[in-house]
């Protein structure tokens, strides 16, 4: 089964990402800010540094990143009732804020942060189809910022990473794997993916499901096979929107003694931002 011959109702190929922009620096007050657009999705990011850590990690010098979930009242086609009003978030808005953070978490040396904590906040202004994924691929770029604004202040020796980390969706419908889906493939989708991964190939986080039938081995190694051509993809579109700042983050693999390459792109040169 191959995905390369279908075409979508945007257009796309059966393995072609959404059209991908990352703008920094959206947001005038946090340390890391971003407006990702995947499609007609659109999450702002904003990452703040606040002095302190939660209660169990006091007195071990480790830092904490962690993350929060909104969708916003109008992102969709009918208006939702703020989550704020309702007393708590739903459990979809737990499962998704959980999931940014643990990924987060996969990349940054925590014992390198001191006592700090990087709260990173997702709002879904539009939502149509991968807020979850594009919510952990803008964040990254965000949180490159916010740790670089502390290396500017001295407050860090060098970005406390030990790789990029990226998300994309994947799914069969109508009975082709298809890759990065849009609301109304999701919503008819046989077989949901979404798959979490680092710039050297490396998994974090595999999610997903059968939504009546099950699927085959084969039909997981095909989506498999998309999900590490899309996190090509939305590694690329990082690096672009980072720009020579990228080398910086680079560094953290090689301080690992990483052997694999970061991504199959060339080396961005120049100044930092």
């Amino acid at each position: 089964m191959t995905a390369s011959g279908s075409t979508r109702i945007d257009g796309r190929a059966a393995d072609e990402v959404r059209p991908v922009k990352i703008t920094r620096h959206y947001t005038k007050y946090a340390e890391g800010s971003v407006l990702v657009e995947t499609g007609e999705t659109q999450v702002l990011v904003n990452v703040s540094v606040e002095t302190g850590v939660p209660r169990w990690l006091r007195g071990t010098g480790r830092g904490w990143v962690t993350a929060e979930y909104n969708m916003l009242p109008r992102a969709t086609q009918q208006r939702n009732m703020r989550e704020v009003n309702r007393g708590k978030p739903s459990g979809r808005t737990q499962e998704i804020q959980r999931l940014v953070g643990r990924c987060l978490r996969s990349v940054v040396e925590l014992d390198r942060l001191g006592e700090n904590t990087l709260w990173v906040d997702c709002d879904v202004i539009q939502a149509d189809g991968g807020t979850r994924t594009a919510s952990i691929t803008g964040a990254f770029v965000a949180l490159v910022d916010a740790l670089y604004h502390q290396m500017k202040r001295e407050h860090l020796r060098y970005l406390p990473l030990n790789n990029s980390v990226a998300a994309i969706s994947c799914g069969i419908v109508g009975g082709v794997p298809i890759l990065d889906l849009a609301y109304e493939e999701d919503s008819r989708a046989q077989v949901d993916l979404n798959v979490v991964g680092t710039g050297t190939g490396g998994l974090v986080e595999i999610q997903g499901g059968a939504e009546k039938d099950p699927f085959s081995w084969k039909q997981l190694d095909v989506l498999t096979g998309l999900a590490r051509s899309g996190l090509e993809d939305m590694t690329q579109a990082q690096k672009e929107a980072l720009g020579p700042l990228w080398d910086e983050v680079r560094a953290g693999v090689a301080r690992l003694g990483e052997n694999a390459p970061f991504g199959a792109l060339r080396d961005l040169k120049g100044d930092l931002p």
